[in-house]
């Protein structure tokens, strides 16, 4: 009889729950968090001790540690045969409806999302999970209530998943008094379940690894990814992760995080909504990394460009991809002249991150998927990827990485708003199980929520003023809340309101926006309010 601790399951098991709970599962999952979640544990806890560290005026840098790393000629193991061309990524939550579209959108990739994408309700979870199961099988199908049917094309994008961060906890599944971390929850249920049935169809379990911090989070993932294949049978290598580069303190480290990875580096990825949350969050209470407007700091700002060249040279120097970043621009049907904006936009960046070397880019509607793959078939032609273009040209310096200086840009009026107005509204949707929300044409997820948030409490902090002048203080925001919320309230009428979950959500974004300590994430106080 088996007396080791095993996964507690603290919710309602049934419908495809139970196809995806079964003991097999949760006892696979209970042996990823023996083995690793000590582990995880002391690097949450590292991540608090450097941040004491830049909080007392360090300044992050390339390790001297690791020279010899960044010297050396090691490359990553080549790509398998689906995934070596991944011009056009789509993402998205792990939803039906939206999986099936995603999927048959001509997009190359698409990158089902536990994370950022998607609110962690535990029907959100479990139905995600088995959504992926008929996924992989290609059952995959919807009827929706006014009977329109959807089901998967002959040709798909290839599947990769993206669990949620080291940070996050499962709730609802525990072992002994210990919650499960998030990261492994996702994982090991998606592995146990279909490793070995995609690598039978010819694929294989590819995954995106959110917000790592340094190259021992990396390591860790390694780790898991080998016990995980010794443990379900399949060969060392079957698991390949491609890493989004979303954290200030992670880009002075790409080089060792694909090395960390071993033979389960596949590529990075530039995730520039988290990537400017973290430069603020990690820089919070230091004058002399105060930004402007939200809408001012785009991929032509010094320390953004620098991270997306050294990005481009890293990998193409290991023979890793080099994938862009969001196109979060939204068509608008009924408006022809914004639709026709957002697409000129979104060619814009593509042919930006084309012209940088980046292999593939990433969007988030399937209206934008013909543009950015125009731009990127021009670029590419027949070639799956531009890996030949090693970008020996690009020396980024330290000093670049932190160089958040924004010529002629101020912090606003507006922009104090528009992060009010944001935060609160796509926190009300996350609260209501929504995590990917269409907001004022643009997809916001909980990357660019934070960026809203922290914003206003780095201004908060700083005593930063508006360009009339005014100081932004905490009495200054609530009177800013007041009214945004009163305009939310009109546009939206009383009874929509009080079931948008709107107060909740004031109620999260005063926390995160103006409580001290600085919260690290903002999912962890609004994952109390859901189910």
């Amino acid at each position: 009889m088996d007396t080791k601790p095993q996964v507690r399951i603290d919710a309602q098991v049934e419908g495809r729950a139970a196809d995806v709970l079964t003991p097999d599962a949760l006892a696979f999952v209970a042996a990823l968090h023996r083995e690793f979640d000590p582990r995880r544990r002391e690097l949450l806890s590292a991540r608090r001790q450097r941040q004491a560290a830049l909080d007392a005026g360090e300044m992050p840098s390339f390790p001297a540690a690791t020279a010899s790393k960044r010297a050396g000629a090691w490359t990553v193991p080549p790509a398998p045969a689906d995934l070596r061309d991944r011009r056009v990524e789509i993402t998205g939550p792990v939803e039906r409806k939206m999986m099936i579209n995603a999927l048959n959108s001509g997009a190359s990739v698409f990158m089902a999302d536990f994370e950022d994408a998607n609110a962690p309700t535990w029907s959100n979870v479990v139905e995600g999970q088995a959504n992926l199961i008929d996924a992989v099988r290609r059952t995959i199908e919807l009827t929706d209530v006014n009977g329109k049917q959807y089901a998967l094309h002959d040709r798909t994008a290839t599947l990769l998943v993206r669990p949620r961060g080291w940070h996050l906890p499962e709730r609802h599944a525990r072992v002994g008094d210990e919650a499960v971390s998030a990261s492994l929850f996702d994982f090991g249920l998606y592995a146990f379940h279909n490793a070995r049935e995609l690598l039978e169809r010819g694929s294989g379990p590819y995954l995106y690894l959110p917000k790592l911090e340094s190259r021992h989070e990396a390591a860790l993932w390694h780790e898991v990814f080998a016990f995980a294949e010794d443990e379900l049978g399949v060969s060392r290598g079957s698991v390949r992760a491609t890493v989004l580069i979303e954290t200030i303190l992670a880009a002075f480290e790409m080089d060792e995080i694909l090395h960390a990875l071993g033979e389960h580096a596949s590529g990075l990825n530039a995730g520039r909504w988290d990537y400017i949350f973290s430069a603020i969050k990690k820089f919070r209470s230091r004058p002399e990394f105060l930004l402007p407007d939200r809408g001012k700091v785009t991929m032509d700002v010094p320390f953004m460009y620098a991270y997306t060249e050294l990005l481009v040279r890293t990998c193409h120097r290991r023979g890793a991809h080099a994938i862009g970043g969001m196109a979060a621009f939204i068509p608008n049907r009924r408006d022809p002249e914004v639709t026709a904006a957002a697409l000129e936009k979104v060619r814009d960046d593509k042919l930006r991150e084309s012209g940088q070397g980046f292999d593939g880019t990433w969007v988030a509607h399937p209206d934008l998927v013909p543009t950015a793959r125009d731009v990127f078939d021009a670029a590419l032609g027949d070639r799956p990827n531009q890996l030949e273009r090693a970008r020996d040209d690009v020396n980024v310096s330290e000093a670049q990485l932190l160089d958040v200086h924004v010529d002629g840009a101020e912090i606003t009026d507006a922009g104090l708003r528009a992060n009010v107005n944001v935060g609160v509204r796509y926190l009300a949707s996350w609260l209501r199980g929504v995590g990917a929300a269409a907001i004022d044409n643009l997809m916001e997820d909980a990357a660019t929520a934070e960026i809203s948030r922290s914003q206003v409490w780095q201004w908060v902090h700083l005593a930063a003023a508006t360009d009339d002048g005014r100081t932004i203080d905490r009495e200054r925001v609530r009177a800013v809340l007041d009214e945004e919320l009163a305009a939310i309230r009109a546009a939206a009428g009383d009874d929509e309101f009080a079931k948008g979950r709107f107060e909740d959500a004031r109620s999260v974004f005063e926390d995160v926006a103006l409580g001290d300590p600085f919260v690290e994430f903002l999912t962890l106080p609004a994952y109390e309010l859901i189910d």
